[in-house]
């Protein structure tokens, strides 16, 4: 009814655009229903649709340019608002915030440009975010606040009857209001924590902020339980490849559960057969089950240093679907044959039985390859030991025909935490990645891509995995700091489509100089981020057309669909079929499973400066040299050896009077001295905050002295 409504009152509006009031136009569509008249005239307002003014004259809206906006940050008196489809971000006025939240989606309009950057004002706001947010709860000359986790950027008011009993420091969850009329906000407390000063507590909290689910709900539970005691019958074997008398085996870290990748490598005539064998969870995750709703809400298996929050209950990722040594397990297959030079000649995926002969180790196999290992680990290997060759060999050509199309290798550091039995994060280090996971890689990235092809040449829905032409703003500002570290941007300066090989370029340029760090995290800023999608764009940061996620259906959604996808097809070769069954499917897949991937991300970056933090409350006063990473307004980033990250003011530097360059260097002008990205600096640890990452250091003015 108020739809009908809403297309009567927009049509008659085309047709006598000249303003008519509401009554008049109730008597021209001979309205009876006056309620569900004014219902959809409020709607098409709200909608932007129509204005109504004060004496009830409707008119067609005037055609003002609107921009669809997430609210990122909220300060006291403004907000910064960031548009879906890329660009700067925009700046809001409080006054102009039409009650909007941080995370809210809005519609912004009076869109302007000024020196000091692109503003707007909330037009409406079209998706609420929670009013939940987490933060610690600070006391102190008679007040009481909650100091907010993430991007807003002040204190907001605890209603003091929520926070009886709550010690100072505590880490809570508070739900806000706003007072009524005004842009004033208060918190009520709604849980404790526990200390702030805990990384661990901390990570509790980070991953309600982020809505992340710990717990399965007994329905789902006893499908896994049911699953779970399901063994391998001849019934499941019927029209199975069995390959478990291939030399197949399985490498992941040590403390590795979820096995769900395996691998078995031969020479041929031509080139190499590569079998990548994958945990037929599909097979066991139903479609329309309740395991199934709950492995797309989730999205994604989330890790953080002291836990795991899977995708799919541990009866499933660690048991029924994990590829263990030594048990019959049920796989989907990619078989692909592939030339002396990389290039894949054939593929073909099938549904298939495998036996692991070896439960695989990278610390073991990296010895294996630099020969290091002992007889034990030899002997326990040499089930395999000619596939584990042949892999080795096609993966380094992969690697080189990868770098010969344009590949960018970026350099880019993920740290490895290690904590005492009470939790305590007690060591940070660059996490090594060997030989055998960099083959490993290469081998699933073949294997994404056979899927890719596979599906694009059949034409039926699915989910792949994009990245796009990363956006020309962001180029732009990378070619200014590739000019001002003195490399060539030509490349990145041409009319048309960039191609993946003109940012490689840039990087071989920074290579083994001070520069590299920095243009490497510069080029990851500048490019678009990879997600899903039902439609083949391509990957850009690989250089490949066709791209997909095949490999970890048991931490992945996007993978499980993908299987199920592939499987129907198997079946029926009947597109029809397949796009009336799978269509919508796929779009929903690759929709929440971007947005799960988000969500993890952010939940994990916040958890690791935690577990970074507290580490370093451990070291205050320490002396360490370090390299400048990035440089601000306000003063230089310096990271450590250890991958620890720190913030240098430049109002620590004493008697110093720093100008910024707006790029890449801070300039005394009382000494000429310089801070720039890649330079080393001796600093000295002065604080860190667990509850929100930060770590400061100051400059270490004894080893000024001693140079």
């Amino acid at each position: 009814m108020t739809e009908d409504l809403k297309s009567k009152i927009l049509e008659y509006l085309q047709h006598y655009p000249q303003s008519i009031t509401s009554r008049g136009m109730i008597k021209k569509l001979k309205v009876k229903d006056t309620k569900s008249f004014y219902n959809a005239l409020n709607q098409l307002k709200n909608e932007g649709a129509v204005s109504v003014n004060k004496k009830h004259r409707i008119r067609p809206a005037e055609e003002k340019k609107t921009v669809k906006a997430k609210i990122v940050s909220l300060s006291k008196g403004f907000a910064f608002a960031r548009p879906e489809d890329g660009g700067e971000d925009l700046f809001i006025h409080v006054n102009h915030l039409n009650r909007a939240f941080i995370g809210d989606t809005v519609v912004l309009k009076n869109v302007k440009e000024s020196e000091k950057g692109p503003s707007a004002d909330v037009h409406l706001i079209s998706e609420k975010s929670s009013r939940m947010i987490t933060g610690t709860l600070c006391r102190g000359s008679g007040l009481c606040e909650l100091i907010p986790d993430g991007a807003i950027r002040y204190h907001i008011p605890v209603e003091k009857d929520s926070a009886r009993n709550i010690r100072n420091g505590d880490k809570v969850q508070a739900e806000i209001h706003r007072t009524p009329r005004t842009s004033l906000l208060s918190a009520r407390v709604v849980k404790v924590y526990g200390n702030s000063g805990s990384a661990k507590i901390c990570a509790d909290a980070i991953i309600d902020q982020n809505g992340i689910k710990t717990r399965f709900s007994e329905e789902v539970l006893e499908e896994a339980r049911r699953i779970s005691g399901q063994t391998v019958t001849e019934q499941d074997l019927k029209g199975r490849l069995d390959l478990r008398k291939t030399s197949i085996c399985t490498i992941d870290g040590a403390d590795a559960k979820d096995l769900d990748d395996a691998i078995s490598v031969s020479r041929t005539k031509n080139g190499y057969k590569l079998g990548v064998h994958i945990a037929d969870v599909s097979h066991y995750v139903k479609e329309g089950g309740a395991l199934d709703a709950e492995a797309m809400e989730r999205g994604t298996s989330v890790y953080f240093a002291d836990r795991v929050i899977p995708m799919l209950p541990k009866e499933l990722s660690n048991g029924v679907c994990s590829l263990n040594a030594g048990e019959d397990k049920l796989t989907f297959s990619a078989i692909i044959e592939l030339d002396k030079q990389g290039a894949i000649l054939s593929y073909q995926f099938k549904k298939s039985v495998i036996n692991s002969k070896v439960r695989g180790v990278y610390s073991e196999v990296n010895q294996l390859f630099d020969k290091t290992a002992d007889a034990q680990l030899r002997k326990k290997y040499a089930p395999v030991i000619r596939s584990l060759n042949a892999a080795r060999e096609l993966a380094d050509i992969l690697k080189a025909r990868s770098i010969q199309n344009g590949t960018v290798d970026l350099d880019s550091t993920e740290s490895k935490f290690t904590l005492n039995e009470e939790g305590v994060c007690i060591n940070v280090e660059p996490r090594e990645t060997g030989e055998s996971e960099q083959m490993i890689e290469q081998l699933m990235i073949t294997a994404n891509q056979a899927a890719a092809k596979l599906a694009r040449a059949s034409g039926i829905p699915f989910v792949y995995r994009v990245h796009e032409q990363p956006n020309p703003e962001r180029v732009a500002n990378l070619v200014q700091l590739v000019g001002a570290l003195g490399l060539n941007a030509q490349r990145l300066k041409k009319d048309g489509e960039l191609k993946t090989a003109d940012f490689a370029d840039i990087m071989k340029q920074a290579s083994g100089t001070p520069a590299q760090k920095v243009i490497s995290h510069q080029l990851l800023r500048t490019m678009a981020k990879a997600r899903y999608d039902t439609a083949p764009i391509g990957h850009f940061g690989l250089a490949l057309a066709d791209y997909c996620h095949f490999t970890s259906p048991i931490r992945r959604y996007p993978d499980t669909a993908i299987h199920r996808i592939l499987s129907a097809m198997l079946k029926t070769k009947n597109k029809e079929e397949l796009v009336r069954r799978y269509e919508a499917f796929a779009n929903a897949a690759a929709s929440e499973s971007s947005a799960a991937e988000v969500r993890a991300m952010q939940a994990e970056r916040s958890a690791e400066s935690c577990y970074m933090a507290e580490y370093v409350t451990q070291h205050i006063g320490d002396c360490y040299d370090g390299i400048i990473s990035g440089v601000t307004q306000r003063g230089v980033f310096v990271e450590l050896p250890n991958s620890v990250e720190g913030f240098v003011s430049v109002e620590s530097f004493e008697g110093a009077k720093f100008r910024f360059d707006g790029m890449i260097t801070q300039i005394d002008e009382n000494t000429g001295r310089k801070l720039t990205i890649g330079q080393p600096l001796s600093i000295r640890v002065a604080a860190a905050d667990v509850a929100s990452g930060r770590i400061d250091f100051v400059p270490d003015n004894g080893a000024k002295e001693q140079q």
